[in-house]
């Protein structure tokens, strides 16, 4: 009989799911990247990704959860027992990102408490660098900032609180309060947003069509990058939580709902956020490509200036909209974390209180790097390549491994189809086979040259080589020191339900 936890509902489960695929990129990454890469003319490839690479890969992470029943690395060792590195390296990354993405919900629980008083004054994005974070130059850590560091301590008490709990009093009892309030408010926020002077216009920048980028390649690239990146595919989030699973699951139908709802989430952000800015451009005189921002800015710079000039309640809407990127956050981070919390405890034995202290406790302790002066500046590199040459190759690596080498393809599809009412067809092979791996190759080559090319961020050479290369290529190594300093317990590698699974 197998011990693993389980979700106590399927709705906890897909819940779930959503909270780690919604997160702060859907937000303030997704309207920004569909604007410049051909309005709603992007719409075309971003939906091709999501049915060529996206729910693929999601269908094919959630069917290697529930049939090998166990963290990534257990899962991929069960799969075939050479593969249990690629498990690590995306259980190292996932913790590199935890470090620095928690400091992100703690800007973003500081807004909100800003809001109130619109406290960053009438130059946002000069208090945001100078009076909030108090950025020094690359390189410099300089001191712990009590602005960030007080809220990180408080997203780190809720996350590791919530992990506490375990899988169905914890992570599903949260998720089913998270996901609802932020659509709740998000909901609040885009009908306030449209009913402003510019709303309009700012929404038609959004979707208007620029058919002559459709053949841009880059702009094909660009919709991949962003339906993998917001799926949360590659960092063993979804292999971790379909593991969960009980034995009677409806794996395609839930990657299908889980896919659709992420799209639908970015589609109304950028309805929202477009909203905003045609209503700053009007404000300000300027047609809306000149207040088009994404990222870091946008939320904590563009977003509070918005704030600045709306007519009446302008503080409540900033709380709405930092709560919003609060919980979003939270959501995704529990996953995040969930991830090597499974991972360790499998491969160590011990109880999952001491995986969290431990695994959770030393991403905290890290974490605070980035709560410095310097934090900024650690933070965006960071994120860049580890993102780049974390997440994406290793999503390149782990479908070319199932794929090509352990040639598990057949036999996952089999194991899919035998529990859900979708049958998979030929696309799945074909997507799987050719598109995502082509696609996710060209993006590889096209960010090596860039990178090479030129310092990313404007950064000195060496500071990107120090908390960028280094560190992606540091999660590689991560992978290879974990698959061999401690084997398996024999008895780990029987699967249980392996066999006899029927709807």
């Amino acid at each position: 009989m197998e011990n693993r936890p389980q979700w106590g509902t399927r709705a906890g489960f897909i819940l779930a799911a959503i909270g780690s695929a919604v997160g702060l990129g859907n937000i303030w990454r997704f309207p920004g990247v569909a604007y410049e890469n051909g309005g709603g003319a992007f719409f075309l490839p971003y939906l091709f990704a999501l049915l060529t690479a996206g729910i693929p890969i999601l269908i094919l992470e959630f069917t290697i959860g529930h049939k090998y029943r166990g963290s990534a690395p257990l899962s991929l060792a069960r799969m075939r027992k050479g593969a249990e590195w690629i498990g690590w390296w995306q259980l190292a990354v996932s913790f590199v990102i935890s470090t620095y993405y928690a400091v992100i919900i703690a800007w973003a629980i500081s807004y909100a408490y800003f809001s109130f008083g619109k406290q960053w004054g009438k130059d946002p994005l000069n208090f945001l660098v100078g009076d909030y974070l108090k950025v020094v130059d690359p390189g410099t850590v300089g001191s712990i900032v009590p602005g960030v560091f007080l809220p990180l301590v408080l997203v780190w008490f809720i996350t590791l609180g919530i992990l506490f709990k375990g899988v169905k009093k914890g992570i599903e009892v949260a998720n089913k309060i998270f996901i609802p309030a932020l659509v709740i408010l998000f909901l609040i926020i885009v009908v306030r947003a449209l009913t402003l002077e510019g709303a309009i216009d700012g929404v038609n920048a959004f979707f208007k069509p620029d058919w002559s980028q459709i053949l841009n390649g880059k702009v094909w690239v660009a919709a991949y990058g962003q339906i993998f990146f917001s799926l949360s595919i590659a960092f063993a989030i979804m292999i971790t939580y379909s593991s969960y699973l009980p034995k009677k699951s409806d794996i395609t139908n839930n990657a299908f709902i889980t896919g659709f709802a992420n799209s639908s989430f970015e589609l109304l952000a950028g309805i929202g956020v477009f909203a905003a800015l045609g209503f700053m451009a009007s404000q300000q005189g300027v047609p809306v490509s000149e207040v088009v921002s994404k990222g870091v800015i946008l939320a904590f710079a563009i977003f509070p200036q918005i704030i600045n000039e709306l007519p009446f309640l302008s503080g409540l809407f900033g709380v709405l909209f930092f709560t919003s990127l609060t919980l979003a956050g939270l959501s995704s981070l529990i996953s995040i974390v969930e991830t090597y919390v499974a991972g360790v405890q499998e491969k160590f034995k011990i109880s999952r209180t001491k995986a969290v202290a431990i695994g959770g406790g030393l991403s905290a302790l890290i974490s605070i790097l980035f709560a410095t002066q310097g934090g900024l500046n650690f933070l965006d590199t960071t994120d860049a390549f580890i993102n780049n040459y974390g997440v994406a190759l290793a999503g390149l690596v782990e479908v070319i491994f199932v794929v090509w080498v352990a040639k598990e393809l057949n036999s996952l599809r089999d194991h899919a189809d035998g529990i859900s009412d979708i049958r998979l067809g030929s696309w799945w092979n074909i997507s799987l086979k050719f598109i995502t791996p082509v696609v996710l190759g060209i993006m590889m080559v096209m960010n090596i040259m860039t990178d090479l090319k030129t310092s990313y961020g404007g950064y000195p050479v060496m500071f990107n080589v120090y908390y960028g290369w280094l560190v992606a290529i540091g999660a590689i190594a991560v992978g290879f020191i974990f698959a061999n300093i401690k084997k398996w317990d024999h008895s780990l590698y029987k699967v249980p339900h392996e066999k006899g699974v029927s709807k």
